[in-house]
């Protein structure tokens, strides 16, 4: 019997083993949709309340799952929409099907109503983009499109007016789901060979670790335990190895700890382990250290920083040869490492003292530091922009059982909520947590009746200081006085409630303890607190140079025009950052 093609599209999603999609129905994709009620046994639709959520959410789940993520919309401004959270998958490497409806063909190409030119809209973002233009070949198209984003670890953008799904077509199609196999690079002996002796020829070994090695995150672990070689995590693979492990130096930059920053300015051999960390300014000096990288993708390599060999391979098979050398302990000394480790221990008591602060309103470092000692061991954590990751990146400690996501390269405002949504649908009995400033949440604020609506328990925590926060010292670092940065409080507790949820606020950290096991203990519904934090500038590990002369440009401009010096952190934690 005849299908209509958009039955065809749905039944290749299913053979891919897509089990949700994220979006809004339509005018110019209702025929889609209506599939997709025909099958929702199969897949669940996810209705959110804008269509840069459901953006978001697909990258998420491609992010926390490492399978296609899909959203879908009406052409138009809601195809508009979804850029944002479909540019977050690309700078961030994940498999995302973003499914765009159009205007009937008859009215194409004569300024109708709502008619976008979306392939021209969309080309920058995608790896895959096209026009559906017949009916014959949509499931064909659909299913190379899937491969394509899988392939190249990108977004795959398909624009389909909403005629052509209507139409049946006679020929049953076999999706290429069941033989699709992405194959490993072969690594070159010779490579191989000299990446061991630069490790035996080392003095002071240091691995970056990136998200590429996240399936390889045990055996990265035990390679650098038994060649007794410190590690730094870029922060979007914070928790592959573990925050808590001995051989770690926490992250590096300007969110990251000054052990860190100067294991990088002291190391002569770099590891980097499936990273392109883009800050090259807290990578070593050229020259001064020889370097490994380890990336399956070969524009990855010598891109940041130049390498002396590269290996296009995949972490695994690199480690495990490594180990099968004559010599498998390739670095017996621990000299260096035990130096970086007295480094991080007094490092770590000055962090003692700022988990400990206890103050109203609430330290934001005593808030994480209790998530930390509350947080059940498989946690996902979902983080947005701002604030929100500086004190995540250095006072939450995630281990390799719990999940860690945020929008690393794009850096997108509003993030964590719609990552929190997708984490508690593809998890349902993980805990979730997602963290966000004040200014990140408004900008998303109305999907917290879609975790309502879907009845999933999370926990998403406001960082309330009523400001662009993270902002007003990007502003003061480049020498800028503070300038529109100020936003009007509202009561987001409140607004939870009468979404549907539970809201709840704390000004103390005794309330935020509080509130946090209670939110725990609630079941059926999504948690808010609203948590009033004080305005304690989230430092950089290391102060360099440029910063420097920022701040003391930003101090002398707000001398001259406010007749007073601004309030600054506390002299002890500048000097420390300094020196």
């Amino acid at each position: 019997m005849a299908q209509k093609a958009s039955e065809q599209l749905v039944d290749v999603l299913i053979d891919w083993h897509v089990k949700h999609v994220y979006g809004l129905p339509g005018d110019s994709i209702d025929t889609t949709v209506d599939a997709l009620r025909k099958q929702q046994d199969q897949i669940g639709f996810v209705q959110v309340r804008h269509e840069e959520v459901a953006s978001l959410a697909a990258a998420a789940e491609a992010k926390l799952t490492g399978k296609l993520g899909v959203c879908l919309s009406i052409g138009g401004p809601g195809a508009i929409h979804m850029l944002n959270g479909l540019y977050d998958a690309k700078m961030d490497h994940v498999p995302v099907l973003a499914l765009l409806g159009q205007v009937d063909t008859q009215f194409l190409n004569e300024e109708y109503f709502q008619e976008v030119n979306t392939p021209q809209l969309f080309a920058d973002v995608a790896v895959y983009n096209k026009l559906i233009s017949a009916t014959d070949n949509l499931a064909e198209i659909v299913d190379e499109a899937i491969r394509t984003a899988y392939e190249k670890h990108g977004v795959a953008v398909l624009t389909i007016p909403d005629n052509l799904p209507e139409q049946r077509v006679s020929d049953h199609y076999i999706s290429s789901a069941s033989s699709f196999q992405l194959t490993s690079p072969q690594m070159d002996d010779n490579r191989l060979n000299t990446a061991a002796k630069l490790i035996c020829d080392s003095k002071k070994p240091l691995a970056l670790v990136g998200l590429g090695a996240k399936k390889a995150g045990s055996q990265v672990a035990a390679f650098l335990e038994q060649n007794h070689i410190p590690f730094i995590s870029t922060l979007p693979a914070k928790g592959i190895i573990g925050d808590s492990h001995p051989n770690s130096l926490g992250n590096v930059g300007k969110l990251g700890t000054k052990p860190a920053y100067e294991a990088m300015q002291n190391t002569d051999l770099l590891l980097m382990f499936g990273t392109n960390y883009p800050y090259t300014a807290y990578l070593p000096k050229p020259g001064t250290a020889k370097s490994i990288q380890i990336n399956t993708s070969a524009s990855a390599i010598g891109k940041r920083y130049p390498a002396d060999v590269g290996l296009v391979a995949d972490i695994k098979d690199v480690i495990k040869q490594l180990n099968s050398s004559e010599t498998t302990i390739l670095h017996p000394d621990d000299g260096f490492l035990k130096a970086c480790q007295e480094n991080v221990a007094s490092w770590n008591r000055w962090m003692t003292g700022k988990r400990e602060l206890d103050s109203k309103p609430v330290a934001p470092e005593a808030l994480f530091n209790d998530i930390n000692e509350t947080a059940p061991l498989n946690t996902i954590y979902s983080i947005d922009v701002g604030t929100a990751t500086s004190w995540s990146a250095r006072f939450l400690n995630v281990s390799p059982t719990q999940k860690f996501i945020l929008s690393s390269y794009l850096g997108t405002m509003g993030c964590a909520l719609p990552g929190a949504i997708a984490a508690k649908i593809n998890y349902p009995d993980r805990p979730v947590i997602s963290v966000n400033g004040d200014g990140a949440f408004a900008m998303v604020m109305q999907d917290f009746i879609t975790a309502v609506k879907y009845k999933l328990p999370l926990i998403n925590i406001v960082l309330n200081n009523s400001k662009l926060a993270f902002i007003e010292y990007e502003q003061q670092a480049a020498g800028q006085l503070n300038y529109q940065i100020d936003l009007q409080d509202m009561d987001y507790a409140k607004f939870a409630d009468a979404a549907g949820g539970v809201g709840i606020t704390a000004k103390t950290s005794e309330e935020f303890k509080n509130a946090l096991n209670r939110a725990y203990r609630v079941q059926n519904m999504p948690v808010l607190i609203n948590a009033y934090v004080s305005d304690d500038a989230p430092l950089p590990g290391k102060i360099v140079g440029q910063e420097a002369k920022g701040y003391m440009k930003f101090g002398s401009q707000y001398l001259k025009e406010e007749k007073k010096i601004p309030e600054l952190p506390p002299l002890k934690d500048i000097l420390r950052q300094f020196f």
